[in-house]
């Protein structure tokens, strides 16, 4: 992979992936003066155009041109954010088809990313056609990216909230990874040194927290 910064956007299906990915490039773009770009998930081009569901003998070729698309994209651009990698057919070859022949290339994969953003089940459910399988197979497709990211320890971050929220859970992550390479524009890094300089010490509130946009509180209800 080329020296642009390669950002995975992983998550269960309707975690607003392909909305996060086009709002967070503009958004990056916008502060960094980087040349930025998404690339699109390849299995929903693949469902639309052949109308159905691929079969587990399909899934290695989406995976593979998923990661060839990605690569031609970090070959013209400095930073790409990716709705989706190698590793999201991984994980759902193994759901639909008890197939985890899919793990090693992906996680390999995987590791040429600086960074993996995993979006939160925060958002509801919404019908997607052939796309989405229900509601039922978020928090397990959850678990297994988390158990897949933490397993073999990669770099990952959750991203959650509503709206514009969820794009700035998103830029504070990616932001620390910027201030490694020098970028046209500072207002990125102005904005969150001016936001770190008025926070109170940090502590640990997570024992206590109420607050109903926290993945931690979520999973806390979601499990109880």
């Amino acid at each position: 992979m080329s020296p642009a910064l390669c950002i995975a956007i992983v998550g269960a299906e309707s975690t607003g992936k392909t909305w996060l990915a086009r709002a967070a490039t503009a958004r990056l773009a916008e502060a960094t003066g980087l040349r930025c770009t998404w690339v699109p998930e390849v299995l929903r081009e693949w469902c639309e155009a052949r109308a159905r569901t691929p079969g587990q003998h399909e899934q290695a070729g989406i995976a593979a041109e998923q990661a060839r698309r990605i690569e031609a994209a970090a070959a013209e651009h400095e930073l790409v954010l990716c709705d989706t990698t190698p590793l999201m057919t991984s994980v759902y070859s193994e759901m639909v088809f008890g197939d985890r022949s899919l793990h090693p290339m992906a996680l390999a994969w995987q590791q040429r990313c600086a960074l993996t953003l995993l979006t939160a089940l925060d958002l509801p459910w919404v019908a997607d056609g052939l796309q989405r399988d229900g509601p039922q197979v978020r928090e397990p497709v959850d678990a297994l990216l988390r158990g897949l990211l933490i397993g073999h320890g990669l770099p990952w971050a959750g991203v959650s909230g509503q709206q514009q929220a969820r794009v700035e859970s998103a830029i504070d992550a990616v932001a620390p990874l910027l201030r490694r390479r020098p970028t046209p524009r500072a207002g990125l890094f102005t904005r969150l040194a001016e936001r770190e300089a008025a926070q109170p010490a940090w502590q640990w509130p997570c024992d206590q927290c109420d607050a109903p946009e926290c993945e931690h509180a979520l999973r806390r209800l979601a499990s109880g």
